[in-house]
């Protein structure tokens, strides 16, 4: 059936209009305005953040108990410039310009100044701080926390503990608040801590965080380390801050940061790697440097290094724990006590020894003077022995460090050895010495990876001497898995394990 062409024409309109009402109907729905629900805002549980808003406010009260006795530490040296030089002195110039010559560059002063922190100690204005800020120094200013600033002067340092003490010069502020020192011996890995001072400046920082280790040693800040290692934030200007447990008090002195590579000491920034001198350190310099006096040390006139697995065994020792005596000095408190290289020393008065750090520090800690106790293992049977510390000589180091590196899974010698000739002994400054001397070391081999150089006199081999080549070859031969070097290096005796092929 044929439809007309209007009524197809109408059904066609009706179609479209149908489709455009559907479109506007579905835009509207789609973009015109809604109706929002009604939120329900999520509720935290009571419960659940009741834990850490106690953590904070305990946070806030240590940090309110702590800061008012941190001080700014601001030091000032003039330090002497010259302007840029000419390169020929007044005589060059007078035979062209007489007396009328130009003269040479005058020198001037700039200053240079520096910044880290401190904490006051007591009503007198005594105030504890890092040596390396406030060593050198022509002039001292502290800050307070209320902002007062007052001169200060060095009153007693010890740099080989980076320790100084500084006192308020001229009036003492009234009812100055101090610090208290705790027991930094009571400290775990784990435990929460807060550093305070001045980082870049920024007074009165608080930052926290915990004691990731304890009895950091090799440092490189200063003599004698014992460092408690932190992931706190600690930057250049916290120097000499404390660092106190969550009870307040005060179990560390913040001296140095690592930074990834960079220098410790303070250079660069945070790196979740700081260090702090243990408060009970510091306790025992205290009475000495606030009264202006010097820090003596004990010796005994030892050389000692760490024990490995290989050495452990050949010294008949249960364990790695200990300090291993290499050289003996002559009519020293050890010679006279009886100790002789190759012992063992496990034990110093009534404190175990685990390695040479904590030996060096506890006989530096000892007054010269003092009769100690010594455990030793010698051949594998115990022995007490007792020494009388002495005083060690200024600027001397009793101990050497531990050279007992990569000595593990050896698979060669790869030694070249020469006689010790007048020349050759002069040459490495071993007069008077007798031995068997290290004249090239093979790349890659046992005696690489042990560390030997050229220049090592080999002393002994598996415990007997060797005064020539042939004493080595025969002791050497008759070595099976391994063989015990002595040798002397720079002046000291360090003994070293060599695996055989």
């Amino acid at each position: 059936m044929n439809i007309p062409i209007k009524a197809r024409v109408y059904k066609v309109a009706i179609g479209v209009a149908i489709f455009i009402g559907a479109a506007l109907y579905a835009t509207t729905v789609a973009y015109g305005p809604r109706v929002e629900e009604p939120h329900t805002p999520i509720v935290i549980s009571e419960s659940v953040i009741a834990p850490a808003e106690q953590l904070g406010k305990a946070y806030a009260a240590v940090a309110a108990h702590i800061k008012p006795a941190v001080v700014s530490v601001y030091s000032e040296k003039m330090v002497k410039m010259q302007e840029f030089p000419f390169p020929f002195d007044d005589k060059f110039f007078e035979q062209f310009f007489g007396n009328a010559a130009p003269r040479q560059p005058k020198q001037y002063s700039v200053p240079q100044r520096g910044m880290g922190s401190g904490m006051i100690l007591d009503q007198e204005g005594h105030i504890l701080t890092n040596y390396h800020v406030v060593s050198d120094v022509d002039e001292i200013k502290v800050q307070l926390a209320d902002k007062r600033s007052y001169n200060a002067k060095v009153i007693g340092s010890d740099s080989k503990t980076d320790v100084a003490i500084i006192k308020i010069i001229g009036d003492i502020p009234a009812n100055l608040p101090s610090v208290q020192l705790g027991d930094s011996d009571l400290l775990e890995d784990g435990h929460l801590v807060m550093a305070i001072g001045a980082p870049f400046g920024l007074t009165q920082t608080v930052t926290h965080g915990i004691i990731s280790a304890k009895g950091r040693s090799d440092v490189g800040v200063a003599a004698y380390e014992d460092f408690l290692q932190t992931d706190a934030p600690i930057n250049p200007g916290n120097s000499g801050g404390p660092l106190v447990n969550m009870r307040g008090e005060v179990i560390g002195m913040n001296s140095a940061i690592a930074t990834g590579g960079a220098q410790l000491g303070g250079e660069g920034q945070s790196a979740g790697v700081g260090f702090a001198i243990p408060s009970n350190m510091i306790k025992a310099l205290l009475p000495t440097l606030i009264k202006g006096g010097q820090i003596t040390r004990g010796m005994m006139g030892i050389i000692i290094q760490d024990l490995d697995e290989d050495l452990a065994k050949n010294f008949h020792v249960p364990n790695n724990k200990g300090a291993l005596v290499s050289q003996v000095a002559k009519d020293s408190p050890a010679e006279k006590a009886g100790i002789k290289s190759g012992d063992v020393i496990v034990k110093f008065g009534n404190t175990e020894v685990t390695n040479t750090r904590q030996l060096r520090n506890l006989v530096a800690a000892t007054p010269p003077g003092n009769s100690v106790k010594l455990k030793v293992i010698r051949n594998g049977t115990e022995r007490v022995l007792s020494v009388t510390i002495a005083k060690v000589a200024a600027e001397t180091t009793e101990f050497a460090r531990g050279r007992n590196n990569a000595m593990n899974q050896l698979a060669s010698i790869g030694l070249s050895v020469s006689s010790l000739t007048p020349e050759l002994a002069q040459q490495f400054n071993l007069q008077e010495e007798t031995g068997v001397l290290i004249s090239g070391v093979e790349e890659g081999s046992a005696a690489s990876a042990a560390n030997l150089q050229v220049g090592d006199l080999i002393l002994e081999a598996n415990r007997e001497p060797v005064s020539k080549i042939e004493d080595l070859q025969s002791i050497l031969s008759k070595a099976r898995k391994q063989v015990l070097l002595l040798i002397k290096r720079k002046g000291s005796s360090i003994f070293v394990v060599i695996r055989l092929r």
